[in-house]
């Protein structure tokens, strides 16, 4: 018996397929799709939110000097005439940041590996590269999945049969995240 699906596809059109796939269902909490790919995608993602789960605490906090520049009420840099040169003044400030543990990092890495990168576009500015914004689906993860299902033992996905598609009839199902 075979460990997973063909799917009619090459092993880069599948790998592709599944990644995107898997990033589609962890940025928007659930998907329509065929149930052959559903069951294949569950794997994926079961496994990415069980790394989640067991390293989600696995970091310590450190406080750090940061250097920002001034500004003015208008928003721009407060420069000042230093041996005849403009230069930027900057505000020392304290600020806490997370410093993941080394399994922390590893599993991120994981994760990185699968997952997309994913760019959010807002409706108003459709089609421009302005006010468009990086998703982090990993720190999404680690702060938004994982606390919810820290105290499940896998599960972490549900197969709901939909019915057939009308063009070849095979079995659509809707795969979302409990």
């Amino acid at each position: 018996m075979a460990k997973y699906r063909k799917l009619g596809k090459t092993s880069s059109q599948r790998k592709a397929l599944m990644r995107n796939q898997v990033t589609q269902l962890i940025y928007h909490g659930k998907i329509t799709t065929t149930e052959a790919r559903a069951k294949e995608i569950r794997k994926v993602a079961e496994s990415l939110i069980a790394l989640a789960v067991k390293e989600r605490d696995n970091y310590e906090t450190i406080e750090v000097d940061a250097k920002i520049p001034l500004k003015d009420k208008d928003g721009k840099r407060v420069k000042e005439v230093v041996d005849g040169k403009k230069v930027t003044q900057y505000e020392t400030i304290k600020k806490s940041v997370k410093k993941d543990s080394p399994s922390r990092l590893h599993a991120r890495r994981q994760m990185l590996k699968v997952l997309y990168p994913v760019v959010e576009v807002p409706e108003a500015a459709a089609g421009r590269k302005r006010n468009t914004k990086n998703v982090d689906l990993v720190a999404k993860l680690f702060e938004d999945i994982a606390p919810k299902y820290a105290d499940r033992n896998g599960g972490y996905t549900r197969i709901i049969k939909v019915g057939p598609r009308k063009g070849d009839a095979a079995m659509e199902v809707v795969i979302e995240l409990v």
